[in-house]
């Protein structure tokens, strides 16, 4: 039989966040120890579970009894990069609705954003200028989504809600209600060929490293815009910057980037028509992602298989 002095919790590359998720899960799964680093070195024994997001290199693999791996975020290359850790450990993905939520409210904002050219209502305030301003209807643009996933889907699904056109795109086939499916590498030219903004949330995989480059920008209609919530490392950023200031990308979001936080010098700051976001377009919610890790340490102890496991090949 399982007790509560075996549930002992570590958090991997995290340890600033201990001391106050320490508290959300002593109200909210009190049978779930969090372990402190010094009490996960002088026991490293002991610890069954981990939360973690970009562990150490080796960090995993010096808990001997370690049984599960919890993701902090939707995204787990942080965790991938460490190649110490055992094949034999599941890890799971987060997936709670308010990390869901927040980033639809994202992609829907950054649409809605890029669709009425917002940064030239923003120039016109600045100069007292009543500019006289249209903007097509939803209808008559088409967004396009790289990754349909959970998150995905229920973008896809909100902004059908304002009747855009959508296209998605995927490594494997998709089937969803109101959208052009496209999937694999021989379908992505055809799928951007028609997206008047383009949404990337995809993960990070060697696939996808590096893949929003001049070629791919060269499929899409001329000023296109792109909103990338996915991963930094699957920008080619000085592709990007020639797009960009030749027009071919008529304006961008980028809430991820190669090097986080993004450097003072960066030439992103000065770029005009791109909107710079500090990697915050959802966080996990602490209070659901405890209860989420809770109910799948209370299934996987009773037997039952752990839902969103990371398929380790594949990358997510």
């Amino acid at each position: 039989m399982t007790t509560t002095s075996s549930r002992r919790l570590y958090f991997a590359g995290i340890h600033d966040r201990t001391p106050s998720w320490r508290s959300v899960f002593a109200e909210k799964a009190p049978e779930i120890t969090v372990v402190s680093p010094e009490e996960a070195a002088a026991d490293p024994a002991s610890i069954r579970y981990c939360l973690a997001w970009r562990p150490r290199p080796g960090e995993l693999a010096a808990l001997p009894n370690l049984q599960v791996v919890f993701g902090l975020g939707a995204g787990v290359d942080g965790i991938l990069a460490d190649t110490t850790i055992p094949a034999h450990l599941p890890i799971v993905r987060m997936v709670e609705k308010g990390l869901t939520k927040g980033m639809v409210e994202y992609v829907l904002w950054q649409v809605l954003y890029h669709h009425r050219r917002v940064w030239e209502l923003e120039e016109a305030q600045a100069h007292g200028i009543w500019l006289d301003h249209s903007y097509p209807a939803p209808w008559d643009r088409t967004v396009g989504i790289m990754g349909l996933g959970e998150i995905g889907a229920a973008a896809a699904e909100q902004l059908a809600a304002f009747k855009f056109k959508l296209r998605g795109w995927s490594r494997s086939r998709k089937s969803l209600s109101n959208v052009a499916c496209f999937a694999g590498a021989g379908e992505l030219p055809a799928f951007l060929k028609g997206c008047d903004i383009l949404v990337c949330l995809l993960p990070l995989t060697a696939e996808t490293r590096g893949l929003l480059n001049a070629d791919l920008f060269a499929h899409l209609p001329r000023g296109a815009a792109l909103i990338n919530a996915g991963r930094g490392a699957q920008l080619n950023e000085a592709d990007f910057l020639a797009a960009l200031q030749d027009g071919q990308i008529g304006s961008a979001t980028l809430d991820v980037f190669q090097t986080e936080p993004l450097p003072k010098d960066h030439p992103f700051w000065q770029q005009k028509r791109l909107f710079v976001t500090p990697h915050n377009a959802s966080m996990t919610e602490a209070d659901a992602a405890v209860l989420a890790i809770r109910q799948q340490i209370l299934d996987f102890e009773a037997g039952q298989p752990l839902r969103h496991l990371v398929d380790r090949q594949a990358g997510y």
